[in-house]
């Protein structure tokens, strides 16, 4: 027998229907119906006749005719919406579809797996998996740890010994004795009661991310947590039935308690929950639709979910791939402006690097001479002022290697931190089956997470502000020797006078951003902890300020490419004719005064896509200058391969541009 789930003004309802031959019509009209039985006035309606209503699929929210049959409209188990005509979307509603989640319109589950061991999972491995790139399961190894700390957990049980969290209370109440009677009741009680944040629910991605990098923290082994329970929210994961977790709440010790018990509060069936089949519904509901059960919590298992600072350190590894994405192409744009502005190559000379030999110096160094080079790629645009009277160039061309190297190393400190972060066992209290005991600590404190991103945050910003000072010297006529603003007819059009202020404004907001939150304590739970990290704020930010940044390189490369069609036809370098060809496939020239936040939008993309960026594009030549001059014999270790961060100190490299310097 089919059935249904269908949504009525913000109840859930089950609906079997004993044909596929009913109209989709009977479906609304029988969801009515059931509505109003659980209503004492009838949900406001004297008859079911009388309500007019629509319906809508979940996923998607597309219309449904309501003259077709069941069978030929739905698949059996689907999603939909009730919406009764004349009704106002009440202001706490939750949509059936997350922001952003336009993209899961393509989803495919997934075939391949990670095996996930608690001790080698990276950076790139848990971005991912929030992409929905892979399944996951355990190893063998992981199984067997999980199965040795749940029989310690066992046999704390059986012989009624007091532990805290296992048969005792939280926090305040560490001292309180709880009943073996009761000892399930109290782990579903703890995450009830502690799934109390606020805010927007995090997106599909980063929901992913955050359920994954838990399963990795369990499968340690040191969480006490049932290989079986263990199994049922892999299986929750793998469905990809992910749970409503707000994104404020976390002070970031003990661990990230609120977000981390909305996920738990989702997996017990409780609360609600998205998948991609679905949409949002009851938890209880979603899990069903996938042929999932709901988790039974037995002792400890529920603070073996919610303790832990798995919200922090998966917003960052997703703040540290994408920093590390834009400063590889924060090169490559400012290396075409420097093109346009006709500016001289003489401070990428590898001998001055080399005595300040930091490692992201001499690498973005390297980037520059990759790119500009004219023994490799001649340019027409760098002939044409070879012999021009200016000495040198401004701080925010020649000092790139100095401003955006330091910026390449912090991404790699923070890396570093990261990568140890999300391989640690983060619970309290932790279970050591080899010597079969539990020891209260506090590694779930996120001061580690918290003061690195604080760090990438300030580190990363400074990418935006130079980037903005570019700007200003392109779209500056008596900086540039272009039309003002990159537009012809100035005055009747106004080019990129506001784009520049864009750049402005995101680059002043991120200064305010990038105050620590790591600095601040405020003490919780009656002052049992009285020192936490803050760092749920640390990484939302950190996500936040290099969002401005990606936008703000996104409109200095729109303004270096404008200003090549003002110095057309001559060339530039091949690799950087190659990325404004990339740019000219999604942004057409501006010749004149259009809407410019879709242009803005569709560079921004081309920072951020992984299969057709700026990157991708340029990275070969880069490449390949590598290979050309790199010595062989020299070590590259695997961080700074990652990174890109490798010294380059070879003795080649003087271009000669601006020849009166020499």
């Amino acid at each position: 027998m089919p059935r249904y789930t269908v949504h009525v003004r913000g109840e859930w309802l089950a609906v079997p229907c004993l044909t596929g031959t009913n109209t989709v019509r009977w479906l609304g009209k029988e969801a009515v119906r059931r509505y109003m039985k659980n209503k004492p006035d009838n949900g406001g309606f004297a008859s079911v006749e009388e309500v007019k209503f629509y319906i809508r699929r979940c996923k998607g929210l597309g219309l449904l005719d309501l003259d077709d049959t069941v069978e030929d409209a739905l698949e059996d188990n689907e999603f939909v919406e009730v919406v009764i005509e004349g009704d106002i979307m009440s202001p706490d509603f939750i949509p059936s579809q997350p922001e952003g989640v336009h993209l899961y319109s393509k989803y495919r589950e997934p075939d391949q797996y990670i095996s996930l061991d608690g001790n080698s999972l990276t950076t790139e491995d848990l971005v991912n998996l929030g992409k929905g790139l892979y399944k996951i399961k355990l190893t063998p190894e992981a199984e067997a740890k999980v199965k040795q700390s749940r029989e310690v957990i066992e046999r704390i049980v059986k012989e009624q010994t007091v532990v805290y969290g296992i048969t005792t209370g939280f926090g305040k109440f560490a001292r309180t004795v709880i009943p073996n009677s009761k000892l399930r009741e109290l782990q579903v009680n703890l995450v009830r009661s502690h799934s109390a944040g606020v805010g927007k629910p995090l997106s599909p991605e980063r929901s992913r991310m955050l359920l994954a990098l838990r399963i990795n923290v369990l499968a340690k082994g040191y969480s006490g947590i049932s290989l079986e329970t263990l199994q049922q929210v892999i299986e929750a994961f793998n469905a990809s039935c992910l749970p409503y977790i707000p994104e404020k709440g976390t002070v970031g010790a003990s661990g990230d308690l609120a977000p981390l018990s909305h996920l738990a509060l989702g997996l017990i069936g409780e609360g609600k929950m998205w998948s991609p089949k679905s949409g949002w519904a009851d938890a209880k509901y979603v899990l069903e639709a996938h042929g999932l059960r709901p988790i039974t919590l037995r002792p400890k298992e529920g603070l073996a979910l919610i303790n832990g600072t798995q919200m922090i350190t998966s917003l960052g590894c997703e703040a540290v791939e994408r920093a590390s994405a834009i400063a590889r192409q924060a090169d490559i744009i400012a290396a075409l402006t420097l093109e346009v502005l006709k500016g001289t190559t003489r401070a990428f000379d590898t001998d001055i690097h080399a005595v300040r030999p930091h490692r992201g110096q001499v690498e973005v160094a390297f980037r520059f001479r990759s790119l500009l080079d004219s023994d490799h790629h001649p340019s027409e645009i760098a002939e044409s002022h070879r012999f021009c009277d200016r000495v040198q160039d401004a701080y925010t061309m020649r000092c790139c290697p100095q401003v955006h190297g330091v910026v390449n190393d912090t991404i790699a400190f923070v890396k570093d931190i990261m990568m140890t972060e999300i391989n640690s066992a983060t619970d309290n209290p932790m279970v050591f089956a080899e010597r079969a005991e539990t020891i209260s600590g506090g590694n779930f404190h996120g001061e580690y997470p918290a003061k690195a991103l604080d760090y990438l945050a300030i580190g990363v910003h400074e990418l935006a502000a130079i980037s903005e000072r570019r700007i200003e010297r392109l779209c500056n006529p008596s900086l540039s020797e272009l039309p003002a603003f990159l537009v012809t007819e100035g005055g009747l059009n106004s080019g990129f006078m506001i784009a520049h202020c864009t750049a402005a404004a995101l680059v002043s907001e991120n200064k305010a951003l990038c105050h620590p939150s790591s600095v601040d304590s405020l003490s919780t739970s009656a002052a049992t902890e009285d020192h936490v990290s803050m760092g749920g704020w640390a990484a939302r930010k950190a996500l936040r300020v290099i969002e401005h940044v990606e936008q703000v390189l996104a409109i200095e490369l729109l303004a270096a490419c404008q200003g090549i069609e003002f110095l057309r036809p001559l060339r530039t370098t091949t690799p950087l004719e190659k990325v404004y060809d990339l740019v000219r496939s999604v942004v057409r020239p501006w010749m004149k005064d259009r809407f410019m936040a879709p242009d803005i939008e569709a560079a921004h993309r081309l920072l951020v896509e992984q299969k057709a960026s700026v990157w991708e594009v340029a990275k070969p030549y880069i490449e390949k200058y590598r290979r050309e001059h790199i010595p062989e014999s020299r070590p590259i270790s695997p961080t700074a391969f990652s990174l890109g961060l490798l010294e380059v100190n070879t003795g080649v490299g003087h271009d000669h541009r601006h020849q009166d310097e020499l």
